[in-house]
């Protein structure tokens, strides 16, 4: 993992990201910047970011949450859109 994104998380007094979830939020703003639009691809991290804590303070675990919010942004997607493979 990248150590400044943990050192970045502890900062912020956050989770560390897992591995799982940064790749799926690495996917996911790539597939926004090829397919929508590239200037979108760090606001859409940041919006699902602001999705997945809004529901973690409702009581939603935080996988939870990040799965919910990262398929509601699939969603979205223009849909001749595949993700594209890891």
């Amino acid at each position: 993992m990248n150590e400044w994104l943990n050192e970045l998380a502890d900062g912020l007094g956050e989770p560390r990201i897992s591995g799982q979830e940064l790749g799926e939020v690495l996917k996911i703003a790539r597939d926004v910047a090829h397919e929508v639009e590239r200037r979108f691809a760090p606001v859409s991290a940041f919006l699902i970011g602001l999705a997945v804590g809004q529901r973690v303070a409702e009581g939603t675990s935080r996988e939870e949450a990040f799965r919910s919010a990262v398929a509601t942004a699939r969603d979205l997607l223009p849909q001749n859109v595949e993700p594209a493979p890891d």
